[in-house]
């Protein structure tokens, strides 16, 4: 399938499709016209590259992770490693500090909110 195909079965942009092939994360077949060609897994991978990146990680991140992943449904390949599990385990550390900051944050604007308020 061309570029503008898989742009809309995926809803990501051409130029963010672009950028993943960029960043290898995404391969594509040149027709003899230059032309990007996707095999049908290109839906699948895509969709992973967007869950990915939704739960906060960098594209380095993802391209170190998508080699240990199944296309079809995301769950590990038989050549995944216990990296895979390591990497995961570090990102999900990394997205709890995160929500624990957030949290705190939003616990001192309710105090500043409140006190306002009483003022």
């Amino acid at each position: 399938m061309r570029i503008g195909e898989l742009a809309r079965r995926t809803g990501v942009s051409e130029r963010s499709l672009r950028y993943y092939e960029q960043r290898g994360l995404l391969a594509a077949d040149r027709t003899p016209g230059g032309q990007r060609e996707y095999t049908e897994a290109a839906v699948d991978r895509v969709i992973h590259i967007q869950e990915l990146y939704a739960a906060g990680l960098g594209s380095r991140a993802i391209s170190s992770l998508l080699p240990c992943m199944r296309d079809s449904d995301g769950g590990p390949s038989d050549s995944a490693t216990p990296r895979l599990i390591e990497s995961l385990a570090a990102e999900r550390a990394r997205i709890d500090d995160t929500i624990r900051d957030l949290r705190n944050s939003r616990a001192v604007l309710d105090d500043v909110i409140d006190a306002a308020s009483q003022g």
